[in-house]
């Protein structure tokens, strides 16, 4: 394999884009979808977070070698900043291509999931609306899982809720390691309007709150696993906040822990993410 293909690869943020795109096969296995639509939902939302990632390094590729980025195969010469953002363009348009067949409705929801995290890397995510396109995108994930069926339905008010809250989450947690970096180029998104201390509390409350949507949508207490979600997100959150003094890399894995727990219960919620 080239070094440009591993650049390229680097370059898509292989960690969230594989985390998302297992979250929406989860999502899709859950509500029942065929194998067929199963494979082309989890195409589409790679191909999906494939362009968000390249767009975002495309983007960002003067900023990041001024910070000097050593995680940014563009930053650090590896690839051009043509080559990203054709990578970019490719996938965008292939992740449409992918959602046709699952029906104009999934497609449209998705295409509106892609402009919206592309408009953070356009620059949203330099003002205080910066959590706007995660609370767009990460909303629609379970509508457009539960549009993707054959038999199209829109997803349950607290499902798209917890998505929201999800997105949130995820925007919070991505930018805490580089506050500092992006006070430098001049980044000021909503988180780091807050500060870290707040964002980090924040966090805390919006995946908790998460929970409790999980638990009241899915009728729990009869529905065992988010009783268990909401159990277990209380706990963290009472160890995190009084845990807030403690560098950021504790409280980033207590927040994706916290995070997992609440994706976990969504995904075992199946046709109860639809709506009635």
């Amino acid at each position: 394999m080239s070094r440009k293909v591993v650049a390229l690869a680097l370059s898509t943020h292989p960690g969230p884009a594989l985390a998302v795109t297992v979250m929406a096969v989860v999502l899709g296995f859950g509500v029942g979808l065929e194998p067929l639509r199963l494979l082309l939902l989890g195409l589409a939302v790679l191909a999906n977070q494939v362009s968000v990632g390249l767009s975002n390094d495309w983007i960002d590729a003067d900023r990041d070698r001024a910070v000097g980025r050593t995680d940014k195969p563009v930053a650090l010469g590896r690839i051009s900043v043509g080559a990203v953002r054709t990578g970019a363009w490719i996938a965008a348009g292939l992740s449409i291509l992918l959602t046709l067949p699952l029906g104009i409705a999934a497609t449209i929801a998705h295409a509106v999931f892609i402009a919206s995290a592309w408009s953070y890397n356009a620059g949203l995510k330099k003002t205080p609306f910066s959590v706007v396109p995660y609370i767009v995108s990460f909303g629609l994930l379970p509508a457009v899982v539960t549009l993707a069926r054959s038999d199209p339905r829109f997803a349950a008010p607290w499902a798209l809720g917890v998505g929201a809250l999800l997105g949130i989450a995820a925007h919070f947690a991505n930018v805490l390691p580089d506050l500092e970096d992006d006070r430098v180029t001049g980044v000021r998104g909503l988180p780091h309007r807050l500060g870290r201390r707040v964002v980090s509390i924040l966090t805390y409350v919006v995946l908790l709150a998460a929970a409790v949507l999980e638990f009241v949508g899915t009728g729990a207490p009869a529905f065992v696993p988010a009783t268990i979600g909401l159990a277990l997100n209380v706990i963290i959150a009472i160890i995190g906040i009084a845990m807030i003094a403690l560098p950021t890399r504790w409280h980033f894995r207590l927040i994706i822990l916290a995070a997992i727990v609440d994706v976990a219960v969504l995904a075992l919620a199946g046709t109860r993410l639809l709506a009635g």
